[in-house]
């Protein structure tokens, strides 16, 4: 038999034998939905489960019966996929798991029983618990300590048991960066300045990736086999609240391209005028040619026509060379993005705000233009009404995103009609990193000298040494990085089935192989900076790769989880808060139906516009589901009532509630 557990709904250690009853009990259910009703009456309350993905499974389960809907693992498992818990309680084959791990349905009484037992024993440590800390600390009111232990006595009394609610929206604890992954010289500065400023490192590995696809983009390419080739330009956005520091972090790791891009410009600037001085008089002789034959209508016209040609053809072939350019604001619109790219090729949007998202999603349009972002990725050839008639169609575009925005920035670019289904979100590699706002060092560390000297002079080679290219230089792996590459394509391919890991994000995971072969030239580069980089890349850089990789997935996946937030998730807000606030009377709510929310606010105008908040709020453990009694199907069925969590009265449930 195989064991699978719960992977992303934490719970505390308890004797292996509950969790077994647990399980045996919606074994049973499943294998005997005519029990469920007996079953839910021997446990008294869905929260006698221990374990927080038991209780949603039974949730659901006694919901699907309550309707009259037939059940079984399959038909459970798409409720579940449904109301977004699937993956949550540990996948389809967790519902088989627990099946299989029930010897007989007869038996599920008797283990609904030990599952009471072990929920009433837990409440009454937690209980005597509280109160011995209470009563122990000489700062808390007398007063407050025998409120409590009333309040506690009859919570006790009354049979039930809550969990703690889950906030709305949260995810567990995500990585941190992997910065030993990055080449050395780019890791120590990204600890330094994450350092001086107290930030998060991701925000400045972020960045430091951003700054070397900024340096190879376009102009470095990676062949993993023949035939599958890859450009080494990355999109990559670390989303921040306000007051994290972005710009400084930004002005840090950005500094070294905005330098290198100041000098090619004037070290252009003699070339510039050299040439558009020669176009301007080859043009003006052109001119004086068409004068002296308006002048002179005697003149030998076919002579004339052969001369002007000539000095016009002239005149075209003198090329004027763009001032060189190797960044974009962030405040742009996506036709200056496509004219920029025709004249420069390769580019990097790079900024510590999220302007560039707001042109995005149509500030400047009525709707969003998408194209050429999906195009400059991937380095399709780029064809659209030109802005000047000088703007060429280009083959190979490719454009580097670096942005820092606050995460509200992703929700609207989520929200954009066509980014996730075009595959604009795809084209992303995701941080979230948490703020350090409250945490942070006084006084800290600047950054050395020697980590900073180094990061400028390497970057500033690498730029110089790749913008010089006349063409796209292509790198190859070397046969054990190609295998490398090989074993991650099946690991991954097979966390793209069903009720896999990986599933809901499939437009995104089915790209990161790709990724993680960008990520692992620009490491390669950065190794290599002062060495042969054109030399084929070891699996050590596709490890490191894969490492970094794995980072940016655990980003992503609480990324889409706040993308894809419906309207619901800010409604149940609004419901929390309210039922935060007390009543005239100074007392909290402790029952609801769902017309009390409707009259709760203005935002909703009938109780189908407040079914969903509340829903949500109960699969986050917030209200528990009191079913009306059966009528016998005579006149309208009584309405639903929910019992409110204890927290949502205190002060320290206040800390969940935004």
């Amino acid at each position: 038999m195989t064991e699978y557990a719960p992977n992303v709904i934490p719970f505390r250690p308890e004797p292996a034998e509950v969790k077994a009853a647990e399980q045996a009990v919606i074994g049973a259910a499943l294998l005997d939905p005519v029990q469920v009703p007996v079953l839910a009456a021997q446990l008294g309350d869905p929260g006698a489960f221990y374990h927080p993905a038991h209780e949603t499974i039974w949730r659901a389960i006694t919901r699907m019966v309550n309707g009259d809907r037939p059940v079984d693992p399959m038909l459970l498992a798409e409720v579940l996929r449904a109301q977004g818990d699937l993956a949550r309680v540990g996948g389809a084959g967790y519902l088989h798991a627990c099946v299989e791990a029930t010897p007989t349905s007869a038996n599920g009484e008797y283990y609904a029983e030990i599952v009471r037992v072990a929920a009433e024993r837990r409440r009454i440590n937690t209980a005597t618990s509280r109160l011995a800390h209470m009563a122990g600390d000489d700062q808390t009111d007398l007063e407050a300590v025998r409120t409590a232990a009333l309040s506690a006595l009859a919570d006790l009394a009354s049979g039930e048991t809550w969990l703690d609610p889950v906030p709305l929206g949260s995810h567990g604890a995500l990585p941190v960066f992997p910065v030993h992954a990055l080449p050395k010289w780019v890791g120590a500065y990204v600890e330094a300045v994450a350092e001086f400023t107290q930030t998060p490192p991701d925000m400045a590995a972020t960045m430091a990736l951003a700054a070397l696809s900024t340096a190879a983009g376009g102009r470095v390419n990676v062949e993993i086999r023949p035939g599958w080739r890859e450009q080494s330009n990355l999109y990559l956005v670390c989303a921040m609240p306000p007051a994290s520091r972005k710009s400084d972090v930004f002005a840090f790791m950005t500094a070294p391209i905005y330098r290198i891009e100041d000098e090619l410009r004037a070290e252009a600037r003699a070339r510039i005028i050299e040439a558009e001085t020669a176009k301007e008089a080859a043009l003006a002789e052109v001119e004086a040619l068409m004068a002296k034959a308006r002048k002179n209508p005697d003149l030998d016209r076919a002579r004339l026509v052969v001369e002007i040609s000539a000095a016009r053809m002239l005149a075209e072939e003198i090329t004027v060379p763009p001032s060189p350019r190797l960044t974009l604001s962030g405040d742009i619109t996506p036709e200056t993005v496509t004219h920029q790219l025709g004249v420069h090729r390769c580019l990097a949007a790079l900024s510590p705000e999220g302007d560039l998202f707001d042109s995005i999603v149509g500030r400047y349009s009525s709707k969003p233009n998408l194209g050429v972002f999906l195009q400059a990725h991937k380095g399709e050839r780029l064809q659209a009404d030109r802005i000047t008639r000088e703007q060429p169609t280009v083959d190979k575009p490719a454009l580097t995103i670096g942005v820092t925005p606050q995460p509200a920035v992703l929700q609207e670019l989520g929200a954009a009609p066509g980014a996730r289904d075009r595959g604009l979100l795809a084209r992303f590699l995701y941080s979230l990193p948490p703020s350090n706002l409250g945490y942070r060092k006084i006084r800290t560390t600047p950054v050395p000298d020697t980590v900073a000297t180094t990061y400028d002079v390497r970057l500033s080679a690498l730029l110089r040494t790749l913008t010089a290219l006349d063409e796209p230089v292509t790198v190859v792996l070397t046969e054990a990085a190609d295998l490398a590459v090989e074993k991650l394509q099946e690991r991954f391919e097979v966390q793209l089935r069903p009720d896999e890991p990986l599933a809901h994000i499939k437009d995104w995971a089915g790209k990161l192989v790709g990724h993680i072969a960008r990520i692992a030239i620009l490491l390669h580069l950065g190794d290599q900076v002062a060495g042969d980089w054109r030399a084929p890349v070891q699996a050590a850089a596709v490890d490191r790769a894969a490492e970094i990789a794995e980072y940016f997935t655990a980003h992503t996946l609480a990324v889409f989880d706040l993308i894809a937030a419906d309207p619901a998730t800010e409604d149940a807000h609004a419901l929390l808060q309210w039922l935060q606030r007390p009543k005239r009377d100074g007392t909290h709510r402790t029952h609801i139906k769902a017309h009390d929310a409707v009259a709760s606010s203005r935002r909703f105008k009938k109780v189908a516009d407040v079914e969903p908040a509340l829903q949500l709020l109960e699969q986050h453990g917030w209200l528990r589901t009191d079913q009306p009694p059966a009528n016998g199907g005579r006149g309208r069925p009584q309405a639903i009532t929910y019992r409110v969590h204890p927290a949502v009265s205190t002060p320290t449930g206040a800390e969940t509630i935004r």
